[in-house]
């Protein structure tokens, strides 16, 4: 019988075996990102709804219909977070992290929160992977994000997914290309709230995913199009080193992204497995940022990699990490006195780097062998009465079948030589 209470509506929530495939995705993330020398950030997950409305956006859906904000009894207006990016350049310039060597690399990991309708791939509370690199211009830089994120989907056994790849340009070029788009959008046939949207911020209704929106939308003038000299050159060497590093990519000259503070180098990973949610993760550049939430001008990119949706494609190609966990080891007591002594063992053990489990609850040889057997181990330790009278514990190979008995005292010495020989 279950509890009558239930997970929050649209909320993503993992349990064993699943889980094991969210934490394959974020431990493999996590070692990526650290052989890349990024370094771990550890962030709250509520801020000031401030600095949100100031660097996300205040024309943006995310700031005008999907944050979770809430007052505390300071009478603070605080918001949980929507996403890393802006979180993470409030703490790098809080603690001074930009007055060292640059760029500042790091990332972090953890649940964002947006009021969205929920379903398959889009959650209230989702996971993202997040990495950001802070202080440099230089587009190595941004080819050294997209390798690691498309390493990193490799590494889990993706095959399917696609990189597309845009240039958003400048705060010098961009006004020019906003009234082109602005002039094309005013003759469309458009909901007054996207009539709206065209005027305070026209690049969103690109990201429209209505049908009716995206069929007027073919012929508006491209991004890539208005380009100045400099934004065009840091583009075309973006794709150079992306094909020196032999990872392609789709020029997506409409892509845009859901956030206002990004400009330049723009990408976004599709898996074709997962229908209308198929982008799971993207970035890009957002080099007036700082400058938007007070800070000194300090260029960076970076991205949020979804955890729930790379799960998903996990499972969709058949790649995803459902198995149990296992153990080593697993102790058999049958008497009080032998599960005190086995429990001292699981514990020298583990304490000496050896996976280990044992049969609680006094249950019988059967029972006990039934979850040796479940655990995954390679040996089972099983200790009775007779046992502990000739001081030993019986040792029995899980695969093979064989049992020999091993002095207690020789117990770990004997367990951790034979699992070294495996």
């Amino acid at each position: 019988m279950s509890s009558n209470f239930q997970a929050p509506r649209g909320v993503s929530e993992y349990f064993p075996p699943r889980s094991a495939t969210f934490l394959a995705a974020r431990d493999a993330f996590a070692a990526a990102a650290t052989r890349a020398g990024y370094s771990y950030l550890e962030l709250p997950v509520f801020e000031e709804t401030r600095l949100f409305a100031r660097g996300v956006g205040e024309s943006t859906d995310v700031v005008t219909k999907e944050m979770y904000t809430f007052e505390d009894r300071g009478g603070r207006s605080l918001t949980l977070r929507p996403e890393f990016t802006v979180g993470v350049l409030r703490s790098v310039l809080q603690h001074g992290l930009n007055k060292g060597e640059l760029p500042v690399k790091v990332w972090a990991v953890g649940p964002a929160f947006r009021y969205e309708r929920a379903q398959k791939g889009r959650y209230r509370q989702f996971y993202q992977v997040d990495l950001e690199a802070i202080g440099s211009e230089d587009p190595a830089v941004d080819v050294e994000t997209i390798a690691l994120a498309w390493d990193f989907y490799r590494d889990l056994g993706l095959t399917r997914l696609s990189l597309h790849l845009n240039s958003l340009g400048c705060r010098e070029c961009r006004p020019v290309y906003r009234a082109a788009l602005q002039e094309f959008l005013r003759g469309l046939d458009l909901d007054e709230e996207t009539r709206n949207r065209v005027e305070i911020n026209p690049l969103r209704v690109l990201d429209d995913k209505r049908p009716e929106v995206r069929a007027q939308l073919e012929g508006a003038p491209l991004v890539t199009d208005h380009l100045c000299g400099a934004c065009k050159a840091h583009h075309d060497r973006v794709r150079e080193l992306l094909a020196d590093l032999s990872i392609p990519w789709v020029d997506d000259p409409r892509l845009v992204r859901g956030l206002d503070y990004y400009t330049r180098t723009t990408y976004e990973f599709d898996h074709p497995l997962l229908g209308a949610q198929s982008g799971i993760g993207g970035g890009g550049r957002y080099d007036g940022l700082s400058e938007d939430i007070g800070g000194p001008p300090l260029p960076g990119i970076g991205f949020g990699l979804g955890l729930d949706r790379t799960v998903l494609a996990m499972e969709a190609e058949e790649v995803a990490a459902v198995t149990a966990p296992t153990v080593d080891v697993y102790g058999v007591p049958l008497g009080e006195e032998a599960e005190r002594k086995i429990f001292g063992l699981i514990a020298e053990l583990r304490r000496s780097g050896v996976a280990a489990d044992m049969s609680y609850d006094g249950k019988k040889l059967k029972g006990a062998m039934r979850g040796a057997g479940r655990s995954g181990a390679a040996y089972a330790v099983i200790l009775g009465e007779r046992d502990l009278a000739a001081g030993s514990a019986q040792v029995k190979d899980l695969a093979s079948g064989d049992q020999v008995a091993v002095p207690l005292a020789e117990l770990v010495t004997t367990l951790k030589e034979r699992l070294a020989e495996r």
